[in-house]
């Protein structure tokens, strides 16, 4: 592993605790990208200073520690512009990397589809392209092909019309996949499907939960960004109401504008969804700080709007008495009888959205009964001898196909419990 020092600036305007709880999660994440902490240095200072982010005296300090501890990397808890990372390179003999970069090497060491590589590629290339020179220089020359080859163009702007190609590259791709996605959702919309999307911030316990709501055998891991890839699977309801169910990779304090940006066609699941399962680790002591950060995100996605469901996860790992607000949950992912809770309540917040249905179905009308129990949420369903037909009650979304054949236009307002 290898040894970092991490290096915060502690602005006039951060509270402690918020700046301690962002120096922890810098630490996980080292840990998480195989690094080993071996000392933190920290300076209050009124703004960042514009050459070197931290003041003359604290870079002398931080030189010697590096020798002294045998550091081979450090890592700034903030975004450096390429000007900062190029002064302190040239004072530090270790490599020397920001926040920024230490989440795109993560991303790039969890991404497994093709799409989730392309995306990390991108945000790195854009990352890396005004940094080529250190000083982030405009080219001395634009444009290429005749005139422009030969002996005549450096190797600086040669390594750079190769990134803008490659980001082109890569950005026509993405939108190939893109279209692909969204077809996806189109056609979910044309069957009516319910989607699902679950969010919170990074090792929440998202993956164990999906695992246990589908049945699926996704990776989880008590690790950052254990999962990257987004996966949609089906959930059934206890009364057959089949929904899809979709994990989306954890939200961080500071997360990177290239990576919003280069997930935004993944993070478009959660802007179509009729309900977001938040889930927040409950054990872990900044949770309010992390609540916010991913209210913040989805409000940048579009979906704050959304209907939500909170589950607090991990009530086992709590070590004081928790009460979780109204209309939340206390849940352990793992546990059955809260499988059946959480359950319960999504049911409930989708009834919320839905509006009541009763009708009678002719008994030889089986493939229809098997819609019904698919594509609503059936109450009740009684067997009348007499007409030889079944009654059924539940609730089903309005200006939709089986709305539409189960209950007359005029009565299709959304019930409210």
């Amino acid at each position: 592993m290898e040894n970092v020092i991490l290096v915060g600036c502690q602005l006039s305007s951060q509270r402690d605790e918020r700046f301690d709880s962002s120096l922890h999660e810098l630490a996980a994440l080292t840990k998480t990208a195989g690094g080993q902490v071996v000392c933190v240095l920290t300076q209050k200072r009124e703004k960042p200073d514009a050459a070197t982010y931290i003041g003359g005296g604290k870079l002398q300090e931080l030189d010697t520690l590096e020798k002294q501890l045998g550091a081979s990397t450090v890592i700034f808890n903030a975004p450096l512009s390429p000007a900062q990372q190029g002064r302190l390179s040239a004072v530090l003999d270790a490599k020397v990397l920001d926040r920024t970069q230490l989440i795109l090497d993560i991303f790039a060491m969890r991404a497994r589809s093709r799409e989730g590589k392309l995306q990390v590629e991108l945000a790195q290339l854009q990352y890396l392209l005004p940094r080529l020179s250190g000083m982030g220089d405009s080219l001395s020359r634009l444009g290429g092909g005749i005139g422009t080859r030969g002996p005549g163009e450096t190797k600086l702007e040669t390594d750079r019309r190769y990134l803008r190609n490659r980001m082109k590259d890569i950005r026509r791709q993405l939108d190939s996949v893109a279209g692909h996605r969204q077809r996806y959702r189109d056609h979910r919309a044309d069957r009516n499907q319910c989607q699902i999307a679950l969010v919170g911030y990074t090792n929440a316990g998202k993956s164990t939960l999906f695992n246990q709501l589908t049945s699926a055998h996704t990776y989880e891991e008590n690790q950052l960004f254990a999962t990257l890839d987004p996966l949609t699977r089906k959930m059934r309801l206890p009364e057959g109401y089949i929904c899809l169910l979709s994990d989306t990779v954890g939200f961080i304090q500071d997360l990177p504008t290239e990576l919003i940006a280069a997930f935004r066609s993944t993070l478009e699941e959660v802007a179509g969804a009729q309900l977001i399962i938040h889930v927040v680790d409950a054990s872990d002591p900044d949770l309010l700080e992390h609540e916010k950060t991913v209210r913040e995100l989805l409000l940048q996605l579009g979906a704050g709007e959304i209907p939500a469901l909170t589950l607090y996860n991990k009530k086992d790992l709590l070590e004081t008495p928790f009460i979780a607000p109204e209309h939340a949950l206390l849940v352990a992912a793992r546990d059955p009888a809260d499988r059946s809770r959480i359950l319960a309540a999504i049911r409930d917040h989708l009834i919320r959205q839905m509006v009541p249905y009763s009708c009678s179905v002719p008994a030889d009308s089986g493939s229809l009964l098997n819609e019904i129990s698919r594509e609503t949420i059936l109450k009740e369903q009684r067997f009348i001898n007499k007409d030889q037909v079944y009654q059924v009650n539940g609730f089903v979304f309005p200006d939709t196909v089986m709305a539409a054949r189960l209950i007359p236009k005029k009565d299709t307002e959304i019930h409210e419990e």
